[in-house]
């Protein structure tokens, strides 16, 4: 039986404005049945069916989209008077956790926070970085070109092959409205020469990778948490069985899986990088060579995390508050094949396993649902109503404009990113979750997380 610390709250904070993000309700569910005091500073929070959970204690105004570093550091500020003692800071999206990153000496009076090196958060952020890490920790990683103008652009897509994948190393420094995505699959030399020739605009190098296939079992993900002496502690390894987009988006319906080959080069990256906090890592099995080839590095708890409540209950988040409240964290007791169902994007699924073993045992050691749960009904309720409001909205916009009505909703912005910037499904192959990253402020990382998929479905 995990016992928390009940006198240290929790603040949970996203910048990314997304009603449906299903991973903060894990969150104020996870810590509030403990009888941790939960807070939420969340764009969304007004709407959110989140704001319906009997254990959220209180919201706050999250810091205005495009705000500065001085600005998100302000409001931070001011959310700790409110809450008026030293909480548990907990960042939810990549513009949360790159804005604690650079902040954290700064909010260390106010907040707990892992001990984590200055920028190392912006660092495994940055895609080119990103493959030298792989390089220097011996992680498998798709083949990554840097082109340094026209000519090679078009050596390197004759050498990684066609289509390929094209990336921004700095997606957070894209400005909004300037028509270029954090990742697009490339499918022409002169498609690949014209995105060259925009890297100024963009505002960091344009990186070229091979691209791998989807495919049934490739796409993968890794939780953890890296306690203060390096261990990790938390999590696990788990394979997405259904995503949304489909081949290339956030997890739907994934499985516990544990996999000790990609285990063991989790360890070794985050030992690597003197790694500390939350982690949630994408990767895509290379169909060529068998590897798990990683394709992401998220500094923040992924959307799925609950998937890894173990036999004790332990998750990466609650494995951050015992850690930052100095209580001892408990051995791991893996749960194989437990599963995680996201409803409003595998509806069938989520419905499959109410009728084959019903609300109690759905959300007990075998499967949990993200947004049901008979302890907490009002966020499921409150998220139907709200999803058939949003979908049929789309659904009439689509035939307003003439378009063909898919068989199933699907985001419209354009097809889904690809390979090593967000998710296993989305960044693994070919494309990947919609959207492009937001800009918080001046050079300020913003969020293009896979759970950003929702917010244009």
């Amino acid at each position: 039986m995990l016992t928390l610390d009940t006198r240290v709250p929790a603040v949970l904070l996203r910048m990314d404005p997304n009603p449906f993000h299903h991973g903060t309700l894990g969150a104020v569910r996870s810590l509030g049945r403990a009888g941790v005091e939960v807070h939420v500073a969340a764009a969304d929070s007004g709407r959110s069916p989140v704001r319906r959970s009997r254990y959220l204690h209180q919201t706050h105004p999250p810091p205005d989209p495009g705000a500065s570093l001085g600005e998100i550091s302000a409001e931070l500020r001011r959310i700790s008077r409110r809450v008026a003692r030293p909480a548990v800071l907990i960042p939810m999206d990549d513009a949360g956790a790159l804005a604690i990153g650079r902040l954290q000496r700064e909010l260390a009076d106010l907040y707990l926070l892992p001990d984590q090196a200055s920028g190392l958060a912006e660092r495994v952020a940055d895609k080119a970085a990103l493959a030298e890490l792989c390089r220097t920790a011996g992680i498998p990683h798709p083949l990554t070109l840097t082109p340094e103008s026209p000519a090679q652009t078009a050596s390197a897509v004759r050498q990684l092959g066609l289509p390929m994948v094209a990336k921004w190393s700095r997606p957070w420094l894209v400005p909004p409205g300037a028509g270029l995505r954090s990742t697009v699959l490339v499918r022409s030399v002169k498609e690949a020469q014209e995105l060259y020739r925009r890297s100024d605009e963009a505002g960091s190098r344009l990186l070229l990778q091979a691209f791998l296939p989807d495919g049934p079992g490739r796409d993968w993900f890794a939780h953890g948490y890296v306690d203060r002496t390096g261990a990790v502690r938390g999590g696990g390894a788990g394979r997405k069985h259904r995503s949304w987009p489909r081949g290339a988006g956030l997890t739907a319906v994934g499985r516990w899986a544990p996999d000790p080959r990609l285990e063991a080069d989790t360890a070794r990256l985050v030992g690597t990088l003197g790694y500390r906090g939350i982690f949630d890592l994408d990767f895509r099995v290379d169909s060529a060579t068998g590897e798990h080839c990683l394709l992401d590095f998220n500094p923040r708890p992924g959307a799925q995390f609950r998937l890894f409540a173990d036999g004790a209950d332990l998750d990466v988040v609650r494995a951050l508050h015992l850690d930052m409240t100095h209580r001892p964290l408990p051995p791991a007791a893996a749960l194989q094949g437990r599963t995680f169902v996201v409803e409003n994007y595998a509806p069938l699924t989520a419905l499959r396993a109410l009728l084959t073993t019903g609300p109690a045992a759905t959300a007990a050691h075998r499967r949990e649902l993200a947004w049901l749960a008979r302890d907490d009904l009002a966020p499921a309720c409150a998220l139907w109503l709200l999803w058939s409001r949003h979908v049929t909205r789309r659904l009439l916009g689509r035939l307003r404009r003439g378009r063909p009505v898919p068989r199933r909703p699907a985001p419209e912005t354009p097809a889904p990113e690809t390979p090593g910037s967000e998710t296993p499904g989305s960044e693994t192959s070919g494309p990947k979750k919609p959207g492009s990253k937001a800009v918080p402020g001046p050079e300020m990382p913003g969020s293009t997380t896979r759970e950003r998929a929702v917010a244009d479905v």
